[in-house]
């Protein structure tokens, strides 16, 4: 990890370019390529299930603790949350080769991508702001991240 990745925003935002990434390298693919659609669709999966626990375990409650209007923004991401839950516990159940599979995953991508662009447009300046102490909650998320990637 790097030292810009130590802290809390830093660490969320290498989240967020290593699943653009993941996405970009699904639509790369082909109609037959199913075994590494599969693959990637799984690592998409797990590297956003691992930071929605730790945005919602650590991070988000630190911002709700701000005041202010955090909460309605804390609240607007958690729902975001839900619904890319409900498409990755779907995937996660369905092969390449399913119907509407490629569909859910385009559909995720564009919920992920409006997602981060509220994040680190309005939710991440507001932390800076706020005076967080983002090296320490950086720490403990990447403590529980690894917990939690342990247990996947």
């Amino acid at each position: 990890m790097t030292a810009k990745a130590k802290d809390a925003i830093g660490m969320l935002t290498a989240d967020h370019r290593e699943v653009e990434e993941l996405f970009k390298q699904y639509e790369a693919l082909g109609e037959r390529a199913n075994a590494r659609k599969k693959k990637l669709a799984d690592q998409i999966c797990t590297a956003l299930t691992l930071h929605t626990m730790i945005e919602e375990e650590i991070f988000y409650p630190a911002m709700r603790e701000e005041g202010d209007d955090s909460g309605d923004m804390v609240d607007e991401a958690v729902v975001e949350h839900a619904s890319a839950k409900d498409l990755i516990a779907q995937l996660q159940e369905m092969d390449p080769e399913d119907e509407l599979y490629d569909a859910k995953v385009k559909v995720l991508s564009e919920q992920i991508e409006h997602h981060v662009k509220e994040e680190e447009k309005e939710m991440f300046p507001k932390a800076k702001k706020a005076g967080l102490d983002l090296a320490a909650l950086g720490e403990e998320m990447a403590l529980r991240k690894d917990e939690i990637a342990a247990t996947l």
